[in-house]
């Protein structure tokens, strides 16, 4: 049980280590990818934070197995560079029993990555959706130049001759109001301010010393104008305030696994549905249609035959309609089917690679014999290529029918599971050591040689 603590203590640190590093690589590019969608909208910081906290919950999901394949090969490498690992084995501690305890572990993460990733995940999916579609639609403040037109309100036209940048203050402003379709409002004041109300949800207009002209457009005859010193014009602000929606429907991603089941059971009854349908079909008009002539009158067939020809040409084109249609919901009903079971295979297939890295990552921490973050990194970028290569590439392909869902989104565990252990017992029965002479052939030579004359001086 020491033995386990320790080999467990090893891993913890690293493992955490590697999440929160992780974790901020992905935070800082979703932030890079999204930052021209968020700035200039004038969005109060919770609805920020909450953006960035419900799209965390994809990152964790991606980030765990990541971190558990850095940890193990920062932890057996340690273990292995301080000699460790020729200690145990020299006590009659196979390898198989060092990858014990991290074995268990990585159990355990997967089950809680699972729950993690069929509880939370698809409630912050649909949260983030709905809030990103909702700050997509949010105008930026509105934003008024000296002597140009803005036309961002609906229903007016504004001009303002200056601005007063320090004070805010508008001059010589003229405002066409639209708002009612059977009189046109012109509005001119030698000065105003414009602000929104506390809520939001009203664009305000406080004007000074000003006129307004209003006609009548049936009635071209009809002519006021009232003079003002004050007056207070109300427009509709809610395009430039955020206002977050209620529930909508859900996609593929923002389901757990009990509903998308439910789904692909009323699909697969469509499906069965739309198969017999196209069956019947084929058969009545393919097999049994064409075996039964109707008997034409002789008379009739040899004064019209170019009638005859163009009634066979129309039914035969009306049965290709018919038959093409049934075919096209059978192949959207398998298409619809397949897209639900990528994603239910998916959300097992993702926890399942925590215990993946790990039966690659202690064999090839014990061969590297270094237990640094950068030498960790560098390995695992390689099987993170690999892994998410197969994983996307299987996921295109079999919501298109190439490759059954289980097959697209378990392939890269398989494979990769099955590298794994071939690792683990070569590596268990005889010790190796993996070194990088290969890429010290791509340094130059004068660099190589200050290298070796720095470890001569070191010496």
């Amino acid at each position: 049980m020491i033995l386990f603590r320790y080999i467990l203590k090893a891993h913890f640190i690293p493992f955490v280590f590697s999440l929160i590093t992780l974790m901020c690589i992905f935070l800082l590019q979703f932030l890079m990818k999204f930052a021209d969608r968020l700035v200039g909208k004038g969005l109060d910081g919770w609805v920020i934070t909450k953006l960035i906290a419900y799209n965390l919950s994809w990152m964790v999901v991606l980030v765990v197995p990541m971190a558990s394949l850095v940890a193990t090969l920062m932890a057996f490498g340690n273990l292995s560079q301080n000699n460790e690992v020729t200690i145990m084995k020299s006590s009659g501690i196979s390898l198989y029993k060092m990858m014990f305890p991290p074995f268990i572990a990585s159990i355990v993460v997967a089950i809680l990555l699972f729950q993690f990733n069929n509880d939370v995940l698809p409630d912050a999916n649909h949260q983030a959706k709905i809030l990103m579609s909702d700050i997509s639609r949010t105008k930026p403040t509105l934003s008024l130049e000296p002597g140009f037109f803005s036309q961002e309100v609906n229903n007016y036209a504004i001009l303002v001759r200056s601005i007063d940048q320090k004070s805010n203050w508008l001059y010589q402003i003229t405002i066409y109001d639209y708002s009612n379709g059977a009189k046109i409002n012109v509005v001119t004041a030698d000065s105003g301010k414009i602000f929104f109300s506390k809520d939001q949800s009203k664009l305000l207009m406080d004007l000074y010393h000003g006129e307004i002209h209003e006609s009548d457009v049936q009635n071209t005859t009809m002519y006021r104008k009232l003079e003002f010193e004050k007056h207070i014009i109300t427009m509709d602000g809610d395009q430039f305030s955020f206002q977050q929606s209620g529930p909508t429907s859900r996609g593929e991603r923002e389901l757990s696994v009990y509903d998308m089941r439910i789904i692909t059971d009323s699909i697969t009854a469509v499906l069965n549905g739309n198969i017999s349908s196209f069956k019947k079909e084929v058969n009545r008009h393919l097999f049994i249609d064409s075996i039964k002539v109707k008997n034409e009158p002789e008379n009739n067939l040899g004064k019209s035959p170019e009638l005859v020809y163009l009634r066979a040409i129309d039914k035969v084109r009306t049965v290709k309609n018919i038959v093409m249609s049934n075919f096209n919901r059978v192949e959207w009903s398998k298409r619809e089917l397949e897209k639900y079971e990528v994603e239910i295979y998916k959300k097992y297939a993702l926890p399942g690679a925590c215990i993946i890295f790990m039966l690659i990552g202690a064999p090839l921490g014990v061969m590297v014999r270094k237990g640094g973050f950068g030498v960790a990194a560098g390995i695992s970028l390689f099987f993170f290529l690999i892994y998410w290569a197969f994983l996307i590439g299987g996921e295109k392909l079999s919501e298109r029918g190439f490759f059954s869902p289980f097959i697209g989104m378990w392939a890269a565990n398989i494979v990769l599971g099955a590298v794994g252990i071939i690792l683990t017992i070569k590596t268990n029965k005889e010790a190796k050591t993996i070194t990088f002479n290969f890429f010290k052939k791509l340094i130059p030579k004068r660099f190589r040689q200050k290298d070796i004359a720095a470890d001569e001086n070191n010496r």
